[in-house]
């Protein structure tokens, strides 16, 4: 038989709770022919370097990525294109963020990877940008996504490896059109924006020949997003975090609970969940197998037999950001910040803080929110949360 087709997706900046809300067309289009993974967790709330998770099967002390721009991932860690390009594929990707700039080394192994964004509003260069949400106004659209994606994947001999990133969930939530009218708020309407892009490029790649029943394609997302109340489970701005933005300096689960859909052939009944806790550290060994290539030293496991539907076991993540130090470097206000990890089993997360004593316990039966923790240090003395700067 003729090796498989991979489509592998990123819908960045995109909540579990939002994908999976049933009113999005793509995403429920994806669901209903492959398995949902409902407990799906990610290495870190930031965009590199959860990606490089993805892209190396390796957690970050494994890849080398722990914050913006500092680190490249390890060259001596081999990289899903280099696999599969190994394994006679052409690879081909569209991204769409600085945080995903083919500096970290995510070009390697791609025949074409096309990272390519425009300035921000003022001119500067956002890869020069600390601030989050200031550097996610330089994003190329979800229709320019699609386009170029479809343009490759035309173009490009088989057996192909399409890697579509799209990143209009991201800050700043301003849809440019109302595509729904079954959205919340204009974050939703980004969701909705971004989703219409997606089920146009699945429309394009079977238009140009790809055969869904004979492909292996897995959406996903790097993070969440904490929208400061607009949710019931938010911690950020007045909500008690005023550090946190959008995300990059929390590990609550509205930024580490992300979508996980896998579709392809000989998997369980289409339309299947799985609420078995898996990571995205474990979805390159996942498409090797799927895809009949041998497996590669990785830090996950392949969720193949979650496929299928036979019982598995839980899968214990781990969680980090250091971006904190990235705040408390630029920011005074920020320079008691220190990294933070944690360890999150179904029933319970455990986060502590790097050089600290500060360590908490979240029952996540009890307290889905993560609002009641408890905790294994002296508090310091209360202090008036600063109140963040505008952002021009």
């Amino acid at each position: 038989m003729a090796p498989k087709d991979l489509v592998l997706i990123s819908l960045d900046t995109l909540r579990a709770d939002v994908a999976y809300a049933g009113i999005f067309p793509a995403i429920e289009r994806l669901r209903r022919s492959g398995t949902t993974f409902t407990q799906a967790i990610s290495p870190a709330p930031l965009t590199p370097v959860s990606h490089a998770t993805v892209l190396t099967g390796r957690q970050p002390a494994g890849h080398g990525v722990r914050h913006l721009f500092r680190e490249r991932v390890d060259e001596a860690v081999p990289t899903l294109a280099e696999v599969l390009r190994g394994h006679g594929y052409s690879t081909g990707a569209v991204v769409a963020s600085p945080g995903m700039n083919a500096w970290y080394g995510f070009s390697r192994g791609f025949d074409e990877y096309d990272d390519w964004i425009p300035p921000l509003a003022d001119g500067r260069d956002a890869l020069h940008v600390v601030d989050v949400e200031l550097r996610g106004t330089a994003m190329k659209r979800a229709p320019l996504v699609t386009e170029r994606a479809l343009r490759w994947y035309e173009s490009a001999p088989g057996p192909r490896f399409l890697f579509a990133h799209y990143f209009d969930s991201h800050w700043p939530y301003e849809p440019p059109e109302d595509v729904s009218s079954e959205v919340n708020n204009p974050y939703e309407g980004e969701v909705a924006y971004m989703d219409r892009s997606l089920g146009h490029l699945l429309d394009g790649l079977v238009d140009r020949g790809l055969d869904l029943d004979h492909a292996v394609v897995a959406l996903f997302s790097d993070h969440g997003e904490d929208l400061g109340g607009w949710y019931p489970d938010d911690h950020a701005g007045d909500c008690g975090h005023p550090e946190e933005r959008g995300h990059g300096a929390l590990l609550f689960d509205v930024t580490q609970r992300v979508p996980l859909v896998v579709s392809a052939p000989g998997a369980a009944a289409a339309g299947a969940e799985v609420g078995t806790q898996v990571r995205l550290v474990d979805v390159m060994s996942t498409v090797l197998e799927l895809l009949g290539v041998p497996p590669v030293p990785s830090d996950g496991r392949s969720l193949v037999p979650h496929l299928t539907g036979a019982p598995q076991p839980d899968l214990p993540a781990h969680c980090e950001t250091f971006y904190r130090e990235e705040l408390a470097d630029s920011d005074s206000r920020w320079n008691h910040l220190r990294p933070l990890a944690a360890v999150r089993r179904p029933d319970h997360k455990v986060v502590w803080e790097h050089g600290t004593d500060n360590v908490e316990l979240y029952d996540l039966r009890a307290d889905p929110g993560e609002k009641e923790p408890y905790r294994f240090h002296t508090p310091a003395e209360p202090v008036a949360p600063p109140v963040p700067e505008a952002i021009d």
